[in-house]
């Protein structure tokens, strides 16, 4: 004999399940730490140009590389934006990591412009003022990249 299932009750499990639904995908993220690590890193690379030393500036350069691509395949994906929950790989965007690479790359190249326009306008230390002023916009863009990365997955998880 099969259960009968109240129209109520059938419409409460649905809203739970939206519920649910809405929570995991409100945990697409890349952690908080990763962003100020970027805007630090980005900020004491501009410090280093202070010193004019260009080996102290490569070497520094060459190290927060390495560090970066040891961290990052670990977090940029999306799917590790809090220690409480892992999202799935079939409920995050599998071009997250491209897009926050592809930010890294704009980044790089506002970097140089910034430098460039600072240094023909004749501003004192025109890498620093460039690496500041990007380590800014990552603070404020990392996580709005990954707020439409969320409103993204919201919009094609609707039936």
């Amino acid at each position: 004999m099969a259960d009968h299932v109240s129209r109520a009750d059938a419409q409460h499990a649905l809203d739970d399940v939206e519920l649910r639904r809405r929570q995991i995908v409100a945990e697409i993220d890349v952690p908080t730490w990763y962003w100020w690590f970027l805007a630090l890193g980005w900020a004491g690379l501009g410090l280093v140009t202070v010193a004019g030393d260009p080996w102290l500036s490569v070497v520094a350069t060459v190290g927060f590389g390495a560090i970066h691509s040891a961290l990052a395949p670990r977090v940029i994906d999306g799917r590790h934006g809090s220690k409480q929950l892992a999202v799935r790989g079939d409920v995050v965007d599998r071009h997250v990591a491209g897009l926050v690479v592809g930010f890294l790359v704009v980044l790089v190249a506002i970097t140089i412009g910034i430098a460039l326009l600072a240094d023909a306008l004749g501003a004192p230390e025109p890498a620093l003022l460039a690496s500041l002023i990007v380590a800014a916009i990552v603070l404020i863009g990392g996580p709005q990249l990954m707020a439409l990365v969320r409103r993204r997955a919201e919009r094609s998880a609707r039936p």
